[in-house]
Parts: structure tokens; sequence; C-alpha cells
């Protein structure tokens, strides 16, 4: 696993991609899967039957840190696995709705499908 420069979240490249990359304001959509790391459970996929991509605004706050931040820089067609600490996933509270307990980390897979630039 890679460390994102200034944050907990650690990444690795399962997929490599290429051309456009994700950048600050880009418009991104994408498949994910999370997964919480105590119980390994999965709680949310774009790839489960009546899900579709999911469309999010990068590096400004529009999603969790670890996903904001461990996004950036990844290519078009790229598939990254994050891991993210409670402290820049859901944090103290987690997210009980979704089966995310206090302090939970997750483990997300993300795979950028399409980009389009916010600039």
């Amino acid at each position: 696993m890679q460390s994102l420069p200034g944050f907990a979240t650690t990444y690795k490249t399962l997929t490599p991609g290429s051309g456009a990359s994700v950048s600050k304001g880009d418009t991104v959509l994408v498949h994910a899967t999370g997964v919480v790391s105590q119980t390994n459970t999965k709680f949310w996929s774009t790839k489960d039957e009546g899900q579709k991509p999911f469309q999010y605004q990068a590096g400004v706050g529009a999603v969790i840190t670890g996903w904001d931040q461990g996004c950036l820089g990844m290519r078009l067609g790229e598939v990254r696995a994050l891991e993210i600490p409670a402290d820049e996933g859901y944090g103290q509270g987690g997210f009980p709705a979704w089966g995310i307990p206090p302090g939970g980390t997750l483990q997300f897979e993300i795979e950028v499908l399409e980009i389009n630039g916010g600039k």
C-alpha cells in the first residue's frame, strides 16, 4: 500500500489506467465497493443489482476525505484499493444505517469510468 502525503489513507493500484487523471473540481463517474475492515462486511456497491455508477465532484469534500484524496490522480480505467481509517471516513460516529461501526476502517475498491474536467 502507498501512502497519501498528509493523510492516513493508503492505496494500491490494482489495474493501471491511462489518459486523463482525476483533478480537483472534476466530475468523476466511478464504480465503488465499500467493505468494513473490522467485520469484512460489504456496506455498499455500485455493482449490486439495482445500483448504478456513482458520480461526484473530486477534491472538494463532496465525499469522505479518504475517498476524496485517494482518488485524486487516478487515470481513466484505473482500479484502486483504498484503506480509509475512521478519521478520514465516517469518524467515531460511524454510519449505523450502512452498518459502519463507530471508528470503522473502510476498504474501498474504486474504478474510474469517466472524468469530466471541472476547469
